[in-house]
């Protein structure tokens, strides 16, 4: 799996996954109405949101202090046009702190720092088609965020 397939979670957001899961799993669609049925639908996409996001989840591995972005570390970077932003590279059901944004590596602007050493700047697109700039300042293992 490479770095940018990987899911990092908490242990506390995995087992929270987990247990939706098992209640989503255990609930039979009672009834043939049409409510019913969009209801089971819904409820059958997220069965099969969860468990691919489970299937290749990192649980916990707090990733090594050095630097460099990766799934479970906390990324300072600059833009552009000088703005700064702080988020986690990972999963948003990685993590209960509601003053973190969360990144997918996945997403353009994740997947372009993916890899990155702090110091380095990377280029992405963005909505819209162009392209923009984002340098890498800090990148610290989630928990660690805070020091």
């Amino acid at each position: 799996m490479t770095i940018a397939q990987t899911r990092w979670l908490t242990k506390e957001a995995h087992d929270r996954l987990r247990a939706e899961l098992d209640e989503l799993l255990a609930h039979r669609a009672e009834g043939s109405g049409d409510d019913e049925l969009t209801e089971e639908g819904q409820r059958r996409a997220r069965i099969r949101e969860i468990q691919d996001l489970l299937s290749s989840a990192v649980v916990g591995e707090t990733p090594p202090d050095d630097g460099i972005a990766e799934p479970g570390m906390v990324l300072t970077v600059r833009f552009d046009d000088g703005e700064t932003e702080t988020f986690l590279l990972g999963t948003r059901a990685g993590t209960e702190d509601d003053d973190l944004d969360v990144y997918s590596p996945d997403s353009p602007l994740g997947a372009a720092l993916t890899g990155a050493q702090q110091g380095e700047t990377r280029t992405y697109t963005v909505p819209g088609g162009g392209t923009a700039e984002v340098t890498l300042l800090r990148a610290v293992p989630y928990g660690q965020h805070r020091a």
